[in-house]
């Protein structure tokens, strides 16, 4: 199609044609270079076409433009990234110790993505990393969907990997620290897994689940490791699996009734620095024959008013009882009020129940004092805390995965983003500010503190790289140690200032000014 006179008489650059494309738009119009000759038959030499340099558009001459890097962005948020860094540097070591480096930075990356941001999907991942420092503090890291989900296939299925992880963090764990174990469901209604099953809740939440034990340090206020059973596993089935897969082999486990110390005899005849804490049950007949609701005295140094009896019994082992004054007295009013709508009182069955109310009888291999058995168990409590961060805060009460090994993948990076939790709010904790806002407040407060990438490593409060940040978010940095305070003007002294010597006026005489002195020149 030929191309129009007042197109053709546009300005371009010398030894350029216009060719019509025919299209409507603005590119209609193509500007080309003339790249060489060509031969014809009879030797005539015709001009050979080259690409396309700019277009005509609206009788201007537009050059192409030039392919240029990604725009790095000059501002990120800052705050909450940067709270989960200060308090994972050891995670992440271990795990350039047990992965490749572009595993780890990846790895890394999903666990903190998961704190700064809960129930963030594969989807969403690259979009988060790239608008928050975390791509600043681990460059690189592919974290498209179809990374992320080959990338949990990978973790999943070297358990191996996971083991030596799991070890380097068990190597931290103290002979006479205490490990509390317990279980917790999530939901996963995946037809493709053997890891999904009904479980003994299904009657009350009517789908499939996947269990999740975990070994929590309660000394260290934090997990120690994770792993991930059918959901119709029964706790008992896989206590001792459990310890002989991450080989734990020191410490105090403080475990609940559903895991009983006769399921773990070889583990423990085989570890001999592992012993047991275990509650047992109140019908239990060695309570009776031990004669343990016969106490011996209360203890002290506690908020509760609890009484203790403490008895070796045989094989070597001890038994400890406690009886909660304030808990019996619960116990006993729940059971009347039930007998009560039922209209169904038994005497012999309310004495059964007055002689156990508030009783909680442990078993130990261990030689303890009762308040330390007592304690032990009594903070057994943070691990269900746990669970509550785990699935409520980081909304991980959802596998949102489909294979077995995609399941072990996903579980083994929200191990790492539940220890991370744990440390955050320890640290939030010591530094008084859950006294003043929520957990999730403070996340959102630290995610507003948005920084600029050309900033120095060590932020301080006044150095002009913040971007629309509020006081208090400025206070709340400061105090986790996130930014150095701006320095405050040295107060001022008490008293009147000093006069400047060299400007005192001297002394007016003593006594009245004469009266010459005091008419003015208009009565003169």
């Amino acid at each position: 199609m030929a191309v129009p006179a007042d197109i053709r008489a546009v300005k371009r650059p010398v030894n350029t044609i216009v060719d019509d494309s025919g299209r409507d738009g603005p590119k209609r119009y193509a500007v080309r270079e003339r790249s060489g000759a060509k031969y014809v038959h009879g030797g005539n030499p015709q001009p050979r076409n080259g690409k396309v340099i700019g277009h005509i558009i609206d009788h201007i001459y537009v050059p192409l433009e030039e392919k240029t890097a990604p725009i790095a962005p000059d501002m990120l948020s800052y705050g909450a990234s940067a709270l989960v860094k200060s308090v994972t540097s050891d995670l992440f070591h271990d795990l350039l110790a047990v992965y490749p480096a572009g595993e780890a930075y990846s790895i890394m990356s999903m666990a903190t993505l998961k704190v700064i941001k809960p129930s963030v999907t594969a989807i969403w991942m690259s979009t988060h990393y790239n608008r928050t420092f975390v791509c600043m503090d681990y460059p690189g890291a592919a974290l498209s969907k179809n990374t992320v989900c080959s990338l949990l296939q990978r973790i999943g299925q070297d358990g191996s990997r996971r083991k030596m992880f799991y070890q380097r963090r068990l190597a931290q764990v103290a002979k006479d620290h205490h490990i509390a174990i317990d279980g917790t469901l999530k939901q996963d209604t995946s037809k493709v897994n053997d890891l999904s099953d009904f479980s003994y809740k299904a009657r009350v939440k009517g789908c499939r689940d996947v269990s999740v034990l975990y070994a929590y340090d309660i000394e260290l206020m934090e997990p120690v490791c994770a792993e991930v059973f059918p959901g119709n596993s029964i706790d008992a089935s896989s206590y001792p699996a459990f310890i002989r897969d991450n080989d734990i082999r020191k410490g105090i486990i403080v475990a609940d009734k559903g895991f009983p110390p006769s399921k773990i005899k070889e583990e423990l005849r085989e570890r001999p620095e592992l012993h047991f804490l275990t509650p047992i049950k109140r019908n239990d007949s060695r309570i009776s024959e031990n004669d343990m609701l016969s106490f011996e005295g209360v203890l002290t140094g506690i908020d509760a008013h609890v009484l203790y009896k403490k008895r070796q019994i045989k094989g070597g082992r001890y038994l400890y009882s406690f009886k909660d004054v304030r808990k019996a007295s619960i116990e006993e009013a729940d059971y009347l009020a039930r007998t009560k709508a039922s209209k169904a009182f038994d005497s012999k069955k309310y004495e059964q129940k007055h002689s156990v109310s508030g009783l909680i009888v442990l078993e130990s291999d261990q030689d303890l004092d009762p308040k330390t058995a007592y304690l032990c168990y009594d903070d057994r409590w943070l691990l269900e805390l746990v669970f509550n961060r785990y699935k409520n805060d980081e909304c991980l009460d959802r596998t949102n995965v489909q294979g077995d090994f995609s399941v072990l993948g996903n579980e083994f990076v929200n191990y790492i983003s539940t220890v991370a939790t744990c440390r955050i709010i320890r640290k939030a904790r010591q530094c008084g500010l859950l006294e003043k806002v929520s957990y999730g407040d403070l996340m959102d407060d630290l995610s507003s503190a948005w920084r600029r990438t050309d900033a120095p490593p060590e932020p301080r409060s006044d150095d002009g790289y913040w971007v629309h940040t509020l006081k208090g978010v400025f206070e709340e940095l400061e105090a986790l140690g996130l930014s150095i305070p701006e320095p405050k003007p040295e107060p001022k002294k008490r008293g009147r200032k000093p006069k400047n010597p060299d400007a005192v006026k001297p002394k007016r005489p003593r006594g009245r000014p004469r009266k010459d002195t005091n008419q003015s020149v208009g009565s003169l």
